[in-house]
C-alpha cells in the first residue's frame, strides 16, 4: 500500500498541459502527474514535443494507440451522415476515444483523480468529462478553475523555464487527427479577417486542374475497399486525405455554435470525411426508400448533436444506431467520386438493393411496368392540390 496521490494528465505537450504539471503539484497537491498522449493521427511531430517535454518535466508519460478505435468511429459516423452546422465532426468523435483511453491509463496506475488543460469556454472540458465523471475518479481542470489567461501561462512557463511550445509557433490553436484538422485563433478570430492559404496543410489551393475519379466499396453502409483494393479503416482515411486534399477538397470556414453559447470562427481541413460522406450519402439515395431516406435525416441530425456533445455512449444514441443499423443491412454497393477544383460529387454508384427501375424511369417506355400504364396517374393528377384548390375558394375544385 502506498499514500502516493497520483493524478493521470491529458497531455499534448502544448503550453496549457504544461503549465498544468507544477500546478497540480503545487496548487492541488498531488504527489504525482502521469501523461497520457493519445494517439489519434496526429503528426509525428506532436508526439515528439510530447516526449521532449514529459522528459524536462520529469513527468512519466505514457503514449497509447486509439488510431483504430477512433477510425472505426469515424466510419461509423459516414453510416449516420454526420455533420454538425455543415462540416464533418472530428474533434469531437476523438475526445471521447482519448478520455476512455487515458481513463483506462489511470486506472492501472492507480490514480485517484483526472486532469486536462481545456479552458471553461470550450466544448473539450464537456466531452472529457463526460466520460470521466463517470468514473469513481476527481476531475480537476486547472485552466477552468484558476481562471488562467494565455499571457498568464506564457509568462509563467518563461518563469518556471519549462520546456514548451506552442501549435504553429504559437500564433494558432490547432488541432488534427485522422478525420479533421482545425484551426482557430490569432487574427481567425475576427469573422471579417480573411485566412491566408498558409494556414492549410492538408488541402492544396484549389485550381484548375484534370480530374480525378476514385471509387469507394460499402458493405452495410461501411466503406471497405478504394478503386477495388480493400483497405481497413485507418488506411482508407488516410489514402483519402491525400488524394482528395491535392484537389483542395475538405474545407470549411465557419461560425460555429459551441455547447456553451458561444459562437466562434472555425477553420476546418477535412478530405476523405467529405469524399466518404459524399459517396455514403449517393449511395444511400439509390438503395433506400424515399421514407426512410426522409426519417434518416431526422436521425442523422441528432446522431450528429450527441456526437458534437461527446456523447457517443448515450442511450439515445444507441436506440439511434439501431435504426441507421436497420437502414444500413442495404447500402452495400459503389460509388465513384469525381475530385476537381476544390469540390467532389458523386457521379456513378451500383448497387443489388437499388431501389430503381431503368426501365420504369425511362422516356422510352410506353408503361411503368407491372401493370402501372402511364394513363393511371391522371387519378393522382386530379386529386394532387385538391385542398389547396378548396382553400383558394375554387368552387369547381
Amino acid at each position: 500500500m502506498t499514500d502516493t496521490t497520483r493524478v493521470a494528465l491529458a497531455f499534448s505537450g502544448g503550453l496549457d498541459t504544461t503549465v498544468c504539471v507544477p500546478l497540480l503539484e503545487e496548487e492541488y497537491d498531488y504527489d504525482e502527474v502521469i501523461g497520457v498522449t493519445v494517439d489519434v493521427g496526429q503528426p509525428a511531430a506532436e508526439f515528439e514535443e510530447a516526449a521532449e517535454t514529459a522528459a524536462a518535466l520529469g513527468l512519466k508519460h505514457h503514449v497509447v494507440d486509439a488510431r483504430e478505435a477512433f477510425a472505426d468511429l469515424c466510419l461509423e459516423s459516414v453510416q449516420a451522415n454526420a455533420t454538425y452546422q455543415g462540416y464533418p465532426l472530428g474533434t469531437a468523435l476523438a475526445r471521447p476515444v482519448i478520455a476512455e483511453a487515458i481513463l483506462d491509463v489511470a486506472l492501472d496506475e492507480g490514480c485517484t483523480a483526472l486532469a486536462h488543460g481545456c479552458t471553461g469556454k470550450g466544448n473539450d472540458q464537456l466531452r472529457f468529462e463526460a466520460v470521466w465523471r463517470d468514473s469513481d475518479l476527481d476531475v480537476i481542470a486547472p485552466v477552468r478553475e484558476l481562471g488562467l489567461t494565455r499571457e498568464w501561462e506564457t509568462e509563467y512557463a518563461a518563469e518556471r523555464d519549462l520546456s514548451v511550445e506552442g501549435g504553429s509557433q504559437g500564433q494558432y490553436s490547432v488541432d488534427t487527427n485522422l478525420w479533421s484538422r482545425s484551426v482557430e485563433g490569432s487574427e481567425l478570430e475576427d469573422p471579417a479577417t480573411i485566412p491566408d492559404d498558409d494556414i492549410y496543410e492538408w488541402t492544396t489551393t484549389p485550381e484548375e486542374s484534370d480530374p480525378a475519379f476514385v471509387t469507394i466499396e460499402f458493405e452495410d453502409g461501411t466503406p471497405v475497399a478504394l478503386d477495388g483494393e480493400a483497405t481497413d479503416a485507418v488506411a482508407l482515411i488516410e489514402t483519402l486525405n491525400e488524394t482528395a486534399g491535392a484537389y483542395g477538397i475538405g474545407r470549411t470556414d465557419m461560425m460555429e455554435d459551441r455547447m456553451l453559447g458561444l459562437k466562434v470562427r472555425e477553420n476546418y481541413e477535412h478530405p476523405a470525411a467529405t469524399v466518404l460522406l459524399t459517396a455514403h450519402e449517393a449511395l444511400e439515395g439509390l438503395v433506400l426508400t424515399a421514407d426512410e431516406r426522409q426519417f434518416k435525416n431526422h436521425v442523422d441530425q441528432q446522431w450528429a448533436e450527441k456526437a458534437y456533445e461527446g456523447l457517443v455512449d448515450a442511450p439515445l444514441v444507441a436506440a439511434l444506431d439501431g435504426f441507421i443499423d436497420e437502414t444500413q443491412t442495404r447500402v452495400t454497393g459503389t460509388v465513384t467520386v469525381k475530385l476537381e477544383n476544390g469540390h467532389c460529387r458523386a457521379v456513378a454508384r451500383e448497387s443489388p438493393h437499388a431501389v430503381y427501375s431503368e426501365r420504369a424511369a425511362s422516356f422510352n417506355e410506353a408503361d411503368v411496368g407491372g401493370g402501372i400504364e402511364q394513363a393511371d396517374a391522371t387519378g393522382v393528377a386530379k386529386y394532387h392540390g385538391f385542398q389547396a384548390r378548396l382553400a383558394d375558394g375554387d368552387p369547381t375544385a
